[in-house]
């Protein structure tokens, strides 16, 4: 999985090895998703990191290598690296553009294409993508991670109606405000920093920000045995906050 350095992906990587998963954890911050693999090793389960560049086609062939040299056959993979700043739209130009949309929706697409192929020649799959619900319904200061997130949910329902005979589900988690460090530093970066995630919480009806945990146990599920006739779908963790 991408990401797995810190934050969301860290407790997935963690979850999934909970649920017996021999777990490769990629992220750009190598030295963060080699701490996330000795926090599983601790608890008795296999894990491998790499360094992973999700906007580097060669990056991404490189960590695939050696997952599978390492561990074998990917059958699961979760598409969770991301990157965002809040700016107001007409404050964004198309460097940030570019960098946001190859972060969080072409880095999906490039382990995706990477992956997929032996999936659907094995028989079996399970892609789980991180979306966000500011790709549903849009989210102030967001304009382009907002659509990246749009763009990969719309790429997650039409991967799965074509690989849905070959045994391959795609879904999508969508968490709302998550109390992560990538959210600490946005906040921070904005101005406010507390200020604006009281805002947040006071907007949750369930009056908090979801927990790393909370998204992990939705990838979880999509992806078990238990999932297995469910594709296509768009699931948010958001504490009622979107309901759409």
């Amino acid at each position: 999985m991408s990401g797995a350095g810190r934050g969301i992906g860290r407790a997935i990587a963690l979850a999934l090895a909970e649920q017996g998963r021999i777990v490769a954890i990629g992220d750009l911050r190598e030295q963060q998703a080699r701490e996330t693999a000795d926090l599983i090793a601790v608890r008795g389960g296999r894990a491998f990191a790499t360094g992973l560049d999700v906007t580097s086609a060669s990056s991404a062939e490189r960590a695939l290598g050696r997952v599978v040299q390492e561990l074998g056959a990917v059958e699961i993979l979760v598409n969770n690296a991301g990157w965002d700043e809040l700016r107001p739209f007409l404050e964004t130009d198309e460097p940030f553009w570019d960098r946001v949309i190859d972060v969080n929706l072409k880095g999906a697409m490039r382990l995706t294409k990477l992956v997929l192929p032996g999936m659907i020649e094995r028989g079996f799959g399970r892609v789980v993508n991180i979306g966000s619900d500011a790709g549903r319904v849009g989210s102030s200061l967001e304009a382009v991670y907002a659509s990246a997130k749009g763009g990969v949910i719309a790429f997650t329902k039409t991967l799965a109606r074509e690989a849905a005979r070959a045994g391959v589900t795609a879904n999508t988690v969508c968490p709302g405000p998550t109390r992560t460090p990538l959210l600490e530093e946005l906040t921070s970066a904005a101005g406010g920093g507390e200020r604006v995630i009281e805002a947040m919480v006071r907007a949750v009806p369930m009056k908090r920000l979801a927990e790393p945990n909370d998204i992990a146990a939705a990838v979880v599920f999509f992806a078990s045995e238990d999932a297995g006739y469910i594709t296509g779908q768009t699931l948010s963790v958001s504490g009622g906050l979107t309901m759409a």
